[in-house]
């Protein structure tokens, strides 16, 4: 007798997966479709190694691999904000899951060579296991060469993604309608005030990135100011930036990591979008090295992405492989305890999720505003990894999956004086 497979359609074999029908139109490259004729998006599997990649890594992972090699168009949104079709399906699409005997003549089906895997897009980093050999997980050796995986992409293209403040952390938007460069500048002046800086004192920015923050405070508040990052391309932008700006006198930016910063007795320290970094085990040394810079009844802003509960959940595949290696987060109670646990008094905590979501449709629009360019910059493989990142972290925070915290801590002396005065007077 002779086992003969039935082939199975694309459409057909995703059809036959989804509980409640898809709210997107689905066509793939052997002419089959499934899904609504009339819908707003529709996603186009383009070529069998698409295919391969949806099989060979479900979830998150394959559909990243396909929409960056681009054997997954999306229509209907633009590859730059492809926000709309991924808040529809998230909302709406529902996987059923096969048995195992069902899910084995679907593969049959749709051909055996299919489980191949292709080899992935130049845009991934190695998977959390091969990294052993950048060193152990957030050593200085493998945190820089993952920072440089992040942040090294070109200077050019974040000034068109991020805009003239070139700030890669959450704004904080005074009215609903103030622009994103407004937004920024708002964020740096409320942690200016919320450190109580006066001209003269001396404030460390760890994480620095171009160096935003170091420049706003010497600039609007005359401070002197040091910051650092494990980017070299974000040293010399940010150098280059202080010379243009005539602030050599107050500030300076290195490339180093802040654990090789041994000066003290600085006013203030700020960290934004530093601690997503480096690691949630390294939070008490994080802390301590942070406390041992402060002048007693100095102060410390920690500004970061946190999760909406406090515990552990590792980062989704496509955020670990193509966007933030290694990086973790957890809720601000776990931040605020290891603040707490090594002496830091904490004085004040705010969430800004939904001023990330905004911030980050900004980006996109800044994104699909210089597409032709950005794409020239980086290619376009890694100008589809931003805007699917940014989309999809706009839905996270929209979402409340996660969040931004402000921690303002100060360095109380063992006599219990904090410098801090009975109500905090850094206003909204």
């Amino acid at each position: 007798m002779t086992n003969r497979t039935t082939r199975v359609t694309i459409g057909a074999a995703v059809e036959s997966l989804m509980r409640d029908g898809l709210p997107v139109r689905f066509t793939a490259y052997d002419g089959s479709s499934a899904g609504d004729p009339d819908a707003e998006y529709g996603l186009h599997l383009v070529n069998q190694r698409g295919l391969a990649y949806l099989l060979t890594a479900p979830g998150d992972l394959g559909l990243a691999r396909a929409y960056v090699s681009g054997d997954l168009e999306v229509t209907g949104a633009h590859p730059g904000d492809p926000y709309g079709p991924m808040q529809l399906m998230k909302s709406h699409t529902k996987f059923r899951a096969p048995s195992p005997s069902e899910a084995l003549t679907l593969v049959r089906g749709l051909g055996l060579s299919n489980l191949r895997p292709p080899a992935p897009p130049p845009q991934e980093h190695l998977p959390r296991w091969r990294r052993a050999v950048e060193g152990l997980r957030h050593s200085m050796r493998r945190d820089a060469a993952v920072i440089e995986h992040h942040y090294d992409v070109s200077n050019r293209f974040y000034e068109m993604v991020l805009g003239p403040s070139m700030t890669y952390t959450c704004a904080v938007f005074p009215t609903e309608d103030a622009t994103l460069e407004e937004a920024q500048d708002n964020k740096y002046d409320l942690i200016c005030r919320k450190l109580d800086l006066k001209p003269g004192q001396r404030l460390l920015d760890v994480g620095c990135g171009w160096g935003g923050m170091v420049r706003f405070a010497a600039r609007e508040y005359g401070v002197k100011t040091l910051g650092v990052t494990l980017s070299r391309e974000q040293a010399m932008w940010a150098k280059e930036a202080i010379d243009r700006e005539g602030l050599g006198d107050l500030a300076e930016v290195r490339h180093s990591d802040y654990r090789d910063v041994l000066e003290s007795d600085f006013d203030a320290v700020s960290s934004i979008g530093l601690t997503e970094h480096i690691g949630v085990r390294n939070y008490p040394s994080y802390f301590r090295h942070l406390s041992d810079r402060l002048r007693p009844e100095g102060r410390l802003l920690n500004h970061c992405i946190t999760r909406a509960h406090n515990r552990k959940e590792d980062t989704g595949a496509f955020i670990d492989r193509y966007v933030f290696p290694d990086g973790e987060l957890i809720g601000s109670g776990t931040i605020i305890t290891a603040a707490q646990d090594v002496g830091l008094e904490v004085q004040h905590e705010e969430n800004f999720r939904m001023h990330y979501a905004k911030t980050l449709a900004g980006w996109n629009e800044n994104l699909v505003d210089h597409w032709d360019e950005c794409v020239a910059e980086v290619g376009e493989g890694t100008a589809r990894v931003w805007g699917l990142y940014m989309a999809g972290s706009r839905i996270a925070f929209e979402r409340n999956e996660i969040q931004l915290h402000h921690v303002l801590a100060t360095k109380t002396t063992p006599e219990g004086v904090s410098g801090y005065p009975l109500r905090h007077e850094f206003g909204v």
